[in-house]
């Protein structure tokens, strides 16, 4: 194959393609174009991609990221919710790497909306606006079983709540969720001064590798409600924050010996196993539906 080489973005031509669109840049879309070259191909390089890939880029923007992407001669879907951006980017790809048009497919729409996409992906990688960050990562690995791995360049503090281990201070939610579809690491920082504007925090980059679900026993929305209830009162003990979801502290102090979790442990303890157990504890204990087949309903 040859070799596909396009001509990035610098500082220059991100403002005078910014101009060009008359896009102005808002913090209420999280847009920090990034402009220089050698970070995107390090982004790049880091997630291991290859001809074989098919790489969905979540807020392509300007084309930074997604010119290095095509250099891999990976097939790309950029999903861009800004119109202007979407339309623009095509242009963008043609002018500045040629041999990387026919692996461009730009997909105008909200990814937190996305349910199908042309082709199935098998990798995440992008520059994600800050505050849906975790929400586009767990929407995508729940809805595309093929994406097996990815890099996302997020808020520090979100790569660090996203990659953190039971017991660390970080570890919550985003951590324990992002747990039961894979293997979560931190990857690395990205410093401020490669983006327009300048954004106001610091960026890190976090890697992931798809895993099977910890059990096939109970289903991730039933393990995501047990941690919601679990983090909701992080200071309190298990037997105390699951009194509500699970119907009393008595109750939840059964369920929580019978998944062999001591229940004066705080969910910050536990790792996405140990809420699987608990919340597949829970699932028995359910009475049984009642029987509405009208052949049965009156026998």
């Amino acid at each position: 194959m040859t070799a596909i080489v396009a001509d990035l973005l610098g500082p220059a031509q991100i403002r005078r393609l910014a101009t060009e669109l008359a896009v102005r840049p808002t913090k209420s879309k999280g847009q920090n174009f990034m402009h220089d070259a050698n970070t995107v191909r390090r982004i790049v390089r880091l997630a291991g991609l290859g001809p074989q890939d098919t790489v969905v880029e979540v807020g392509p923007g300007l084309g930074s990221l997604t010119l290095a992407l095509l250099e891999t001669g990976a097939e790309v879907l950029a999903v861009e919710v800004d119109r202007t951006l979407a339309a623009a980017l095509p242009g963008t790809v043609a002018r500045r790497c040629p041999a990387g048009s026919d692996h461009l497919r730009v997909i105008t729409d909200d990814a937190l909306r996305i349910s199908t996409l042309p082709v199935a992906p098998t990798a995440l990688v992008a520059n994600l606006p800050y505050n849906i960050a975790v929400p586009v990562l767990l929407t995508f690995l729940e809805r595309f079983e093929t994406l097996a791995k990815g890099l996302i360049l997020v808020q520090a503090e979100v790569a660090e709540r996203l990659a953190a281990r039971p017991g660390e201070p970080a570890y919550g939610i985003p951590s324990a969720k992002a747990a039961w579809y894979a293997q979560v690491s931190r990857a690395g920082t990205v410093p401020r001064s490669v983006f327009w504007p300048v954004p106001n925090v610091d960026s890190g980059l976090v890697s992931f590798k798809r895993r099977p679900w910890p059990t096939q026993d109970v289903s991730p929305s039933a393990v995501f409600a047990c941690v919601d209830a679990a983090f909701s009162q992080r200071r309190k003990t298990l037997r105390a924050a699951l009194a509500g979801w699970a119907g009393s502290a008595a109750r939840a102090e059964q369920l929580l010996r019978e998944a062999g979790v001591d229940p004066r442990s705080r969910g910050e303890r536990l790792s996405v196993t140990d809420f699987a157990a608990i919340a597949a504890a829970h699932e028995r204990s359910r009475p049984p539906e009642p029987d509405t087949d009208p052949c049965t309903a009156n026998s």
